[in-house]
């Protein structure tokens, strides 16, 4: 169904070659091939400082020797980790909380940031006991990812949590979360909804569902 949507909607936008003249076309550029080695970095140094985020200004010389000077978020090396909560072999769990950057609220899965020296599985559970109550007794590495590589280079780890049983710890969310079942050969109607659409949070969807697949 969803490749037939995606098909859809290509043949609604893309012309017919019939649309074309030959007298408009022209022809693509050469590729171009780059170095393989990184730019040398010349300088990085800190802009601006708040309480969760510090941009660093960063000035580059490329193998061909052009300069640039970007800026990026400075790295927390420690990562997030976000989790998808399997309640049973069938049936994920979702966080509903408002998201300042959207101004609006979302559906997601628990994450949270990994704290300094903070083992990635223990900081899993930990997040899963603030965010909705629950402890996992099985916890599964999936992948890490990047959310903006060009302008963030924290990782995201992605986490399979399995055998859930109730536990709360402490949470700093200024409310509680709602916490939505979902049914796991429904996925297509959670795509629909205009309140779940955090990249990080389908990827680590489809990793979970091949992952789960792989157990039955």
């Amino acid at each position: 169904m969803v490749g037939e949507m995606i098909f859809c909607a290509y043949n609604a936008i893309t012309p017919k070659k019939s649309d074309y003249k030959m007298d408009k076309m022209i022809s693509a550029p050469p590729f171009t091939e780059i170095g393989e080695d990184n730019p040398e970095i010349l300088e990085v140094k800190t802009i601006v400082t708040t309480q969760i985020f510090q941009v660093e200004s960063v000035k580059l010389k490329f193998s061909n020797g052009a300069i640039r000077e970007f800026e990026r978020l400075k790295m927390w090396e420690p990562g997030i980790v976000m989790i998808v909560p399997m309640l049973d072999a069938h049936t994920f769990l979702l966080a509903r909380e408002y998201a300042t950057g959207v101004n609006d609220y979302i559906v997601s899965f628990p994450k949270g940031r990994v704290e300094i020296g903070e083992d990635l599985l223990v900081a899993a559970n930990r997040e899963l006991q603030e965010e909705i109550g629950y402890a996992a007794k099985k916890l599964s590495y999936l992948c890490a990812m990047t959310n903006a590589p060009n302008y963030s280079p924290t990782q995201t780890h992605l986490i399979l949590a399995q055998d859930l049983v109730p536990s709360r710890l402490p949470a700093d969310e200024p409310e509680p979360l709602g916490i939505i079942p979902w049914k796991m050969n429904e996925i297509e109607k959670l795509l629909a909804r205009k309140d779940f659409h955090e990249a990080r949070a389908i990827a680590a969807l489809f990793l979970a569902k091949e992952q789960m697949m792989k157990q039955l």
